[in-house]
């Protein structure tokens, strides 16, 4: 029979203090998304009146919030916009990020250190937004849905994950492919990718909520409102004085000085629950991807 080891008392006061630092981050993560849940159940009026923490909805509860963010126009349409940035600018993020990765871990490419030293550099040193927008524009991009995409087309700091992932698969694997004829073409497609699929699906997390929660390019590189993501919407109903200029639609059922609170915090909830969603589905694949990516080198 195994003999239990007792814990010290400095262990057990240990154990105590990290279960309690962890839970008290627990709530603090927890708690603003429960406040905004229940605020956009919470009926109007005594939502306006309420203060301090607001632990369950007040009043009646009411889905009208939600029923007004959804007749406004402007949602649906960047709700469809988004869906669009986030499926191309993600295929093509993990693309080039996975393709210049592979290069980066051939040995026989000869100038692969220079190529790494220079990528490196850019994490440090980087042009600034102006000249950044003029970039954008000499190329042609501006007021385009390639400005969104193509600009952050690759992540330095993703593709140095790959790269390490990368490093890890075993040689062997490519030697023997290389003997019976394979190039790099098809040791990249057939072996490298589909051996990192965590790495891949963490990528995809990374590149894709980068995509879902992006306004600042769009509103500095786009001026047609019909090619507006859904976030930067949702910034002109949170930053609005009245919200009338921008979704009268979802104001004709009622005062705007009684639903506009309701309608921004359901705004919110809509805007930020395909990700809550998407989440738990890659979780095992992104905590898997960043330890290898982390760990090997």
């Amino acid at each position: 029979m195994a003999m239990v080891q007792k814990k010290s008392v400095g262990s057990c006061a240990f154990d105590v203090l990290n279960v309690t630092v962890i839970l008290m981050l627990m709530l603090a993560t927890l708690y603003p998304m429960l406040h905004v849940l229940f605020a956009s159940l919470s009926e109007p009026k005594y939502l306006l009146s309420h203060s301090g923490l607001l632990l369950h909805p007040v009043g009646k509860v009411t889905l009208k919030g939600y029923e007004l963010v959804l007749k406004n126009p402007n949602i649906l349409h960047g709700f469809r916009n988004t869906l669009l940035y986030v499926a191309l600018g993600t295929a093509i993020n993990v693309l080039l990020t996975a393709m210049g990765a592979f290069v980066l871990t051939r040995k026989h490419f000869a100038i692969r250190k220079v190529c790494s030293f220079f990528i490196l550099l850019t994490m440090f040193l980087n042009g600034g937004m102006i000249p950044t927008f003029f970039v954008v524009k000499n190329l042609g991009l501006f007021n385009s849905r390639w400005a969104l995409i193509l600009p952050g087309a690759i992540s330095v700091y993703n593709m140095i994950i790959m790269r390490t992932f990368f490093a890890g698969i075993p040689v062997s694997l490519e030697e023997a492919a290389t003997i019976e004829g394979a190039n790099d073409w098809h040791v990249f497609l057939k072996i490298i990718l589909p051996l990192s699929m965590p790495v891949i699906a963490v990528m995809i997390l990374y590149y894709g909520v980068g995509h879902w929660n992006s306004w600042f390019g769009a509103m500095i590189y786009l001026r047609d409102r019909d090619k507006y993501p859904l976030q930067l919407f949702l910034r002109e109903i949170l930053l609005q004085d009245n919200i009338d200029s921008s979704a009268a639609t979802t104001v004709e059922m009622a005062e705007e000085s009684l639903f506009k609170e309701l309608i921004q915090y359901s705004a919110i909830l809509i805007t930020t629950l395909p990700v809550l969603c998407i989440y738990p589905f890659l979780q095992r694949f992104f905590v898997k991807g960043v330890m290898i990516g982390a760990v090997k080198g």
